[in-house]
This record gives structure tokens, C-alpha cells and sequence, in this order.
């Protein structure tokens, strides 16, 4: 059986045995005939809102945030689509801003690739920081005393408009919504608080839930302080076309889009896998390991305890590099003392939720991964590296006496697999 798995800008072939392998993928979306017009329209008939363009009618200040190089939302249509229906006439009032995280910054050709150049040249677009205290505005406080740190953009626009896409994530249930607000634009020792191990380790901190989910329940209840804000949501389908938009209460349209997401990409299972492959939906998805561990997570879902994960993710940005993630792999000799290390009470440093989550999917099983990055950064990871996937399975398969399942995601954590009651 041959499989094209999403890796990097293209697609990596693998031949498995067809009478073991089970192939799991989205249920189909089809893409909209006329995106340009279903974004105009979700925009003129808003869920619980009135339209776009009267709101902002008398606006002085107009906050537009977007997502960072990371991740598929089509900015490069969205947002001068966005833009053009707002009117050239509020131009000057609008700033866009890159709801980057705990990420890196973005250059300015890469805004003109998410954005297009024009509207670089024509607009204030600034990336956000979340260690440039000068740049954030306490809303309150998170639940374990925390100052909620929100960028000064957002808290003191008059207008906010929260741009992004829907899939299932990992710890949050599902992106787009108020993730926009918090992690997006959010100072980092809000961040910390909000993905600690405590909220973590909660049974519905996982994909597809949101209500009932302490972290998800906390950056929804944080965004609600700025006061109203208006979303503008797409969902896409496995050819990156978008599917579906969700405009509008930026808690209702996005409950309206979550839901249309849940539909084609949780997908039941009967049971565990033996070998389980993954990816981390291709570029821009799998640029780096840290937004792999995404991909390892879901493939994790699956896998039988001590079974064996493959991970296909480009990384042609490294771990990154020297990165809190990266430095936190350093620090731990293994995953298992990475595990209690960061779950330990009062362990705090940046981006140790990725590193916790990275540590649980080993836990599981072996984890390989399939990567641009050379074998020792593979190796500083606590990952075995894999140059052929086809290969590394059917040795696997012959290493359990050829009785092995295997499951494949070639979309990676698109799909989200569990396992079916009964």
C-alpha cells in the first residue's frame, strides 16, 4: 500500500503492507466555490452580531490580529479580503497584529508573504511580544494569581477583530477562537500559568474539548475582559481549501466552527495500534520540532503502550534551536526524568508545556522521527532517528513475529483518532 504523507511544501511517499495497515484521514470537506463571497457574506451576516462594517463604522482605534508564520490560515486572502470590505477609509486606524505567542518575531518578507506586500505598505503591522512588558496591559488575574497579560494593541483598540482557523489542538480542544487573544497576544508568564502542568495534566485538556476544559475555560473567560470581540474563523480541508467561515461572537461563531471541524476530523478507532506513523500536517505546520510534538501527540492517541510512533516532520527550522523547548530537552537526561521534572510543584520555564507533552507521548511508546534535522539534534531530543519509514516499520512488524496493526496519519493531528466506546 502506498501512502503520500503531508511533509515539508510537498509529500513523502511510503509503502506499507496493505493486509496491517489501516490509513485514518479526515471525513472530506468540500472547498467553498466562491471563498471570496462566503467571507464577505459571513461578514455582512455575522453569528450573534451585527455586520462588521457597522460596527466599525465609528471606530477610532481597530485591532486585527492574525496567526504567525506557524500556521495555514490563508492570510495572504483573508486578510485584504478583510481589509477591502472594512473601506480605505479606515485604513489608517487599523493595526495588524501578529499573534505570535511565545514564538519568534516575523520578518518583514515574511509578512509580505502571509499578507501580501501591499498590504504591508499600505498598513501598521507589528509583530507581538510577550517578554516586552512595556508592550502589555494587565486584564486581571489568571487562576493561580498570575497577572493576565494582554498586548497593549488589543486591550486598547476600540475594535477587535481575531482572524485565524479551527483545527483540533492538542491541549486548548480546538485553535482559533479567543487562542487568538490568549496564548496569540498574551504576555509570556500568562502564558506559563495558563499551560502549567496542572491544567495540563486535567483528563479534558486534550483535543476536541473545550467546555470543561480548565485551559481552555481560562483563555476563554481571560479574552472575555477586553470586552466584545468579533471573529473571523475559516476551517480548511485536506487540500487546504477553506471549507467553511465563522464569523461573528467570537464565543459563538467559534463554538458554530468547532463543531463543523469535529465532524471531519475526529475519527473513531476499535483499537490500538502496534506502529502508528504521523506528520505534522506539512509545511508550515512541521516547521520545527516544537510544532511536531502536535503530530506526536495525536499519533500517541492510538498507540499500544510500548509500541512504536513515527514521526514525519521537516523541521526545516530545527528544534528551533536553543530555544526554551530545546533548552529543556537538554536539561533532562531522558524523557521519563523530563516527565516528573517538569510536573514537579513550583518547576517553571518557558515553553515547558511543549517539552511535558513532547515527554508524555514518549512515555507511551519509542518515538522516531523522520526529519531534515541531523541525527544529533534528532538524538538531543530523546528521538531515534528514522531514514526510511517504510523500512523502520516492516523491521518493527518483523520484530513482533508479523501479527503487528499498523495505523497512519498522513495528515497528521488534521485528524484526530480515539478510540470508540465498545
Amino acid at each position: 500500500m502506498k501512502i503520500d504523507l503531508a511533509y515539508g511544501s510537498g509529500r513523502l511517499q511510503i509503502d506499507l503492507p496493505d493486509d496491517q495497515t489501516t490509513v485514518i484521514v479526515p471525513a472530506h470537506q468540500p472547498g467553498l466555490i466562491d471563498e471570496h463571497g462566503t467571507v464577505i457574506a459571513a461578514l455582512e451576516r455575522p453569528i450573534e452580531s451585527e455586520p462588521l462594517r457597522a460596527i466599525a463604522a465609528n471606530k477610532r482605534r481597530i485591532c486585527i490580529v492574525f496567526t504567525d508564520i506557524t500556521r495555514a490560515t490563508p492570510n495572504d486572502r483573508l486578510i485584504p479580503w478583510l481589509l477591502d470590505y472594512l473601506g480605505e477609509s479606515l485604513a489608517d486606524r487599523i493595526t495588524l497584529l501578529n499573534a505570535t505567542g511565545t514564538h519568534r518575531p516575523n520578518t518583514r518578507d515574511e509578512f509580505e508573504r502571509m499578507l501580501t506586500p501591499e498590504v504591508v505598505r499600505r498598513y501598521r503591522v507589528v509583530n507581538h511580544d510577550c517578554h516586552d512588558r512595556a508592550e502589555l496591559v494587565e486584564v486581571g488575574r489568571m487562576a493561580d494569581g498570575t497577572p493576565a497579560l494582554i498586548n497593549r494593541h488589543l486591550r486598547e483598540a476600540d475594535l477587535r477583530i481575531v482572524t485565524g482557523f479551527i483545527e483540533p489542538h492538542f491541549f486548548a480542544g480546538f485553535s482559533g477562537g479567543p487562542k487568538g487573544i490568549i496564548p496569540g497576544c498574551a504576555g509570556l508568564e500568562t502564558v506559563m500559568s495558563n499551560h502549567s502542568a496542572r491544567n495540563l495534566c486535567h483528563a479534558n485538556a486534550t483535543f476536541g474539548v473545550t467546555e470543561g476544559n480548565p485551559l481552555w475555560e481560562e483563555i476563554r473567560d481571560i479574552a472575555l475582559r477586553l470586552g466584545p470581540s468579533f471573529v473571523l474563523n475559516v476551517a480548511l480541508n485536506d487540500a487546504r481549501q477553506i471549507a467553511g467561515v465563522f464569523a461573528g461572537d467570537m464565543i459563538n461563531a467559534h463554538k458554530a466552527g468547532t463543531e463543523f471541524v469535529r465532524r471531519s476530523a475526529m475519527q473513531p478507532v476499535k483499537c490500538e495500534f502496534d506502529v502508528v506513523v504521523t506528520t505534522n500536517s506539512g509545511y508550515p505546520l512541521d516547521l520545527n520540532l516544537y510544532q511536531g510534538v502536535k503530530g506526536m501527540t495525536a499519533g500517541a492517541r492510538i498507540l499500544r503502550r510500548g509500541g512504536l510512533l513515527i514521526l514525519a516532520c521537516e523541521c526545516r527550522e530545527g528544534i528551533p534551536n536553543d530555544s526554551p523547548y530545546h533548552q529543556l530537552l537538554r536539561r533532562f537526561p531522558d524523557t521519563e526524568s523530563m516527565l516528573s521534572g517538569l510536573a514537579a510543584p513550583g518547576f517553571s520555564y518557558a515553553e515547558q508545556w511543549e517539552a511535558y507533552l513532547h515527554a508524555r507521548a514518549q512515555h507511551q511508546g519509542r518515538v522516531m522521527l523522520y526529519t531534515s534535522m541531523p541525527d544529533a539534534l534528532v538524538r538531543e531530543a530523546h528521538l531515534e532517528p528514522c531514514h526510511d519509514i517504510s523500512a523502520a516499520v516492516r523491521a518493527e512488524l518483523a520484530r513482533l513475529g508479523g501479527r503487528g496493526r499498523v495505523a497512519v496519519l498522513p495528515q497528521g493531528p488534521l485528524t484526530i483518532p480515539y478510540l470508540a466506546a465498545g
